[in-house]
């Protein structure tokens, strides 16, 4: 269901415009198939936070499938993968897990995300390219 009520872009142009257009907010790309149920869990937290979000992040859908253009350039190898951008600049996240530019694990729920966004959006009005995450992921599995 969030899939279909989230902003999809369907072209490279497209998320370049996407990227370069917004000056005040945090742009949140969604990359994977909508069809994955990563993908789908992942956009149910994108479009229930949404609203909540709206002042300091725009949110799209972009599926890998039918634009390839960026797979290689940001190894979008996962099926479901969250990234960041301020002012046409990629944002690193410091998860504690060694991958700082993009999540690509499943998040617990939606307070999580709507967390690292407010970090993103901090971090990134204040010119930091790397901001730390709020919780630590690198003991994720030990549990």
């Amino acid at each position: 269901m969030g899939s279909v009520m989230l902003t999809h872009l369907h072209s490279a142009w497209h998320v370049d415009q996407a990227i370069l257009s917004e000056e005040k907010r945090v742009v949140i790309l969604r990359f994977g198939r909508d069809s994955d149920p990563e993908c789908a869990a992942m956009d149910e937290f994108l479009y229930k936070i949404a609203d909540k979000v709206k002042n300091f992040a725009s949110i799209y859908v972009v599926d890998n499938k039918e634009v390839p253009d960026f797979n290689n350039m940001y190894e979008l190898f996962d099926p479901c993968t969250v990234m960041f951008f301020w002012r046409n600049k990629h944002i690193q996240v410091d998860f504690g897990t060694g991958n700082n530019n993009k999540v690509n694990f499943a998040l617990g729920d939606k307070q999580e995300l709507i967390d690292i966004i407010e970090a993103v959006y901090r971090g990134a009005s204040k010119g930091k390219g790397l901001v730390v995450s709020p919780k630590d992921y690198s003991t994720k599995w030990l549990y």
